[in-house]
């Protein structure tokens, strides 16, 4: 396709004559393409002076102008030192000709154009780099370098930062540039000579880029983004400028690192470097508190610019005015800091890639990164017919009428239309960013709710010793006490709000978030004042708010194998066992608490609620098993044998938890003939599979900085606490035939296999449904259980009417009549409702006592979550404040404490009798 079959538009000439002088030094263009110069020369007197010096290589050019952009770029890079500054001044005349012309004529799009400016950049400073370089190797100022060595740069590197790093240069634009160099290169004691000969080496780039000719120049550097500038040589090490980041960073020179990437010189140390300065730009929470430092360097900039005023065109900043490129880029930016850390697919350094990935995952409507896509694009070529009147680094409307007609031909538009349509996106751009960055004032403050003791107190506390803490505080106090003031009880809730408070290390960070999303401040008060240990948890972990706002919290509940993956995806990122375990921890934490408050909040019921807390332990128990074998494995060897499976019992293996429970588990392991492992430190195979099971509990139990993840309780194993932590699978079975206790069978009514072997799996799933496929006397089953409970009335009794699970008629009386229903079956049933629909069949309960305890159960399993959810200690009902005591009724379908009480009460005498009735002969034949 030719040039001129991609031409859209056509500049007109401001001033005809110099146009057509231009057309002069061209003579072969045909009709268009003379057009096109005749409007670009005669309204930039810069482009005219291209024209004339660069005609004889112009008009073969424009036959194909992409190979003729990529031969300067090649030419650019492979040119010799000798001669250098000359054939890069050349080059760069060319570059911006031909691009100008192609920009001008509508003939390849903005991202193009910038990308052809940028790569003939990238390429001069790598050609300008290696000169430098190898001048200082020759004299020998770098120790121990040579000639070899030329190519990397002797282990300095460039970074492109800004524009040029996100390939989107302008076209007068300066490159903004770091230099680094790999001091593990050198010999420590050759440190100060090799900085001293690569800060000579930066200046000589820099000079044969920037310094003006009668050649002109190539561009202009700009080093100051380099850390710490008024103090640092231009070229530092890259061990200082890590520890500087680490300690000193600045929001701003995070996001400066968002586009950053090597241009020249050691790539491989350049890409090192960057990948370990992420952590330092992506942070692993969600990072709201880059909204404040962000709006404080645009309301700097526009003070320290003099551009805070309204929207007048003549002068207007198309930069760093209001509504300009800066308040677009500062708002992709921005979100890109938010979520980044979070999702390594927002790390994009191209404004328009930025926007549509950040559309895409759902942090900035697609309507809104449509629109601010649009005007960037518009923004950007206004700014770039700006600068190509004379190349100079302009990006301020024209402040008379000659030059906006100017402006207008370059365009190829209407004065007028130009105007208004100038006027129009910048109003725009400024009304959607500004809202994002400064948002409405908040509701005054309820000073009558906060008295001046507790406001005294609070700035004693943690999250608000430090200025800014303080200062984001007193931005968001207005809103929240308004929240507060609105509920039932005001007093009791600000009392819940400071007792949580108290406990907050650190408030910069949900300070930052309430301040973006004032509707999470409902959310926090509703936590903070009905369960205890969500907001223990949450004082600890306000980041895990970040799901919240990035949409995850509400998406449908995965399952247990979706959980599975999404925790082997989160720990591909781990490199050792026990930072796995941390990330493991932290994982678990966060969707426990994701459970915790859709139960809260009524997005799920407690039943609901009962099956995700199993689905998440099950999936973690998947997924740490084989995290424990192989650290293990790396000491003692794999396991001999067919390995081990691990089986969960009790709730664990119903499938329905708790917010506490705890896991009770068995470990059956097969070691075939194998009598020891085969490692550096090989072990019998019974104290090894002992080990390994220690090692297991140990993962899940721990107390590390992120919390143990489960409480373990290993007594159902065979001979409970008298018998080894891992049975082995012929003792399994031998036991479970002739010396298991009728409880332990009724224990496996319960019993899933969770993790292990297949085969493995399989042989213990199916001796268990054989097991339990016996046939059994009723008599003999129901004394058994009349005296189980009698055993247990007479070692715990119930702490208090709200304790649903111990006591006469509660919830673990109904379960043993379910399991005792099962095993007379002959079925492995987990859930109560199938073990008492067993026991009517097997004539064990009638079908209306069976009824009555199943719907007994149900009511008793969601006081039971309820519970646990408000408190991780026995429930104290009367101690509840009005949003926890709001959460139990509503939890419970009830209308008032005093009949859920009442209702309380008489059902659990109403269970009590109907599971003693059921018994009443049985008891007597026991005894």
């Amino acid at each position: 396709m030719s040039f001129t079959s991609q031409m859209t538009r056509c500049p007109r000439a401001h001033d005809a004559q110099r146009g057509q002088d231009a057309v002069q030094h061209v003579p072969e263009l045909d009709a268009a393409l003379a057009s096109l110069v005749k409007g670009a020369a005669g309204s930039s007197p810069y482009l005219a002076g291209l024209v004339a010096k660069e005609a004889a290589w112009l008009s073969a050019a424009l036959d194909d102008p992409l190979k003729a952009v990529q031969m300067e770029i090649q030419g650019a890079s492979e040119a010799p030192s000798e001669g250098l500054n000359t054939a890069l001044r050349q080059g760069k005349r060319r570059i911006a000709l031909l691009t100008a012309l192609a920009d001008l004529s509508g003939a390849w799009p903005l991202a193009q154009v910038t990308a052809a400016l940028t790569g003939f950049a990238d390429a001069a400073c790598q050609a300008a780099l290696r000169a430098g370089v190898a001048q200082q190797i020759k004299r020998g100022k770098l120790p121990g370098k040579t000639e070899e060595d030329i190519p990397d740069a002797a282990g300095m590197c460039v970074l492109a930062m800004g524009k040029m790093g996100a390939g989107e240069l302008n076209y007068s634009s300066d490159i903004d540039l770091i230099c680094l160099f790999d001091e593990t290169r050198f010999d420590p004691s050759d440190f100060h000579d090799a900085r001293a000969g690569f800060v000579r080496a930066t200046r000589s780039m820099t000079g044969t880029l920037s310094e003006m000719t009668g050649q002109g120049y190539v561009f202009r550097t700009d080093l100051r983004l380099r850390p710490d500038p008024a103090v640092t040589p231009v070229c530092i090490a890259m061990e200082a400028a890590e520890r500087y980041y680490e300690s000193l960073g600045r929001t701003w020179e995070r996001a400066a690192y968002i586009k950053a990437r090597v241009a020249a010189g050691d790539f491989a140390a350049g890409q090192r470097f960057l990948k370990d300065l992420s952590p330092f730009v992506w942070r692993r929470h969600l990072d709201f508190a880059a909204i404040q430092d962000a709006h404080d360097m645009r309301l700097a900039i526009r003070e320290h610019k003099g551009l805070g005023g309204a929207i007048t065109l003549p002068g207007h900043n198309m930069k760093l005015g209001r509504g300009g490129i800066r308040e677009i880029e500062f708002f992709t930016q921005t979100q890109q800091l938010i979520a980044g850390g979070r999702d390594p697919d927002l790390r994009t350094r191209g404004t328009v890639e930025s926007l549509r990935g950040l559309a895409e995952k759902g942090w900035v409507p697609d309507h809104m990164a449509t629109a601010l896509i649009e005007h960037y694009t518009a923004h950007r070529t206004v700014e770039h017919r700006l600068q190509m009147v004379q190349d100079a680094q302009t990006h301020s409307l024209p402040q008379s009428d000659e030059g906006f007609d100017r402006l207008a031909c370059l365009m190829d538009v209407d004065r007028a239309e130009l105007e208004q349509e100038l006027h129009h996106r910048l109003s725009i751009v400024h009304e959607m960013t500004e809202g994002f960055f400064a948002p409405s004032q908040r509701a005054e403050e309820k000073q009558t709710l906060l008295d001046s003791e507790m406001l005294t107190r609070w700035l004693t506390y943690p999250a608000l010793r430090s200025e800014r803490s303080r200062e984001l505080f007193r931005r968001v106090r207005p809103d929240l006490l308004s929240r507060l003031a609105q509920s039932s009880k005001p007093q009791e809730a600000l009392l819940a709000f400071d007792g949580f408070l108290a406990r907050l290390p650190a408030g910069v960070q949900l300070f930052s978030l309430l301040d973006a999303n004032p509707q999470l401040t409902d959310l926090l008060i509703d936590i903070t004042g009905t369960s205890t240990e969500l907001a223990q948890y949450l004082s600890r972990n306000a980041g895990v708010f970040d799901a919240v706002i990035g949409g995850d919290f509400f998406t449908d509940w995965p399952g247990q194998e979706g959980l599975a993956a999404l925790l082997m995806q989160r720990l591909k990122v781990e490199t050792d066992y026990e930072t796995q375990l941390d990330a493991t921890r932290r994982w678990t934490k966060e969707w426990h608490f994701r459970i915790g408050v859709h139960h809260l909040r009524g997005l799920i019921t407690a039943q609901d609620a009962a099956v995700q807390y199993a689905d998440l332990a099950r999936a973690v128990l998947n997924v740490i098993w084989p995290l424990v074998i192989a650290q293990f494995s790396k000491r003692h060897g794999p396991p001999p044998g067919r390995g081990a499976v691990v089986l969960g019992m009790g709730s664990l293996g119903a499938g329905r938890l708790n917010a506490g429970s705890d896991l009770d588990l068995i470990v059956v392991y097969d070691p075939l003939d194998a009598e020891a492992s085969e490692g550096k430190k090989p072990l019998s195979t019974r104290p090894y599979y002992a080990r390994l099971t220690q090692a297991l509990i140990t993962a899940l139990t721990a107390p590390m900085a992120q919390g143990r993840l489960y409480e373990v309780d290993m007594r159902l194993r065979p001979s409970g606490n008298q018998g080894p932590v891992a049975t082995s699978w012929a003792s399994f079975q031998s036991y479970q035939k002739q010396e298991a206790w009728v409880w332990e069978h009724l224990a496996l009514t319960r019993a899933q296999v969770i993790t292990g072997p297949k085969a493995l799996k399989a042989d213990v799933s199916n001796f268990v449904a054989e097991l339990l496929g016996q046939e059994r006397a009723l008599a003999e089953i129901a004394a058994e259980v009349a005296q189980m409970r009698e055993r247990i009335r007479a070692a715990k009794a119930p702490t208090s009417l709200w304790e649903a699970k111990i006591g006469p008629g509660r919830l673990q009386e109904i379960e043993l009549m379910a399991q005792a229903g099962s095993l007379l079956g002959g079925k492995q049933e987990p859930h109560a409702d199938d073990g008492l629909r067993t026991a009517v069949a097997v004539g064990l309960l009638d079908a209306a006592s069976g009824n009555e305890l199943a719907g007994f159960h149900a009511f008793y399993s969601k006081l039971h979550l309820a519970a646990r959810l408000l408190s991780d200690k026995p429930l104290d009902a009367s101690s509840l404040g009005p949003a926890g005591r709001s959460f139990l009724l509503r939890a419970m379908e009830e209308s008032s404490m005093e009949a859920l009480q009442e209702r309380l009460t008489s059902s659990y005498t109403r269970s009590d009798t109907l599971i003693s009735d059921a018994l009443a002969g049985y008891e007597k034949a026991a005894s």
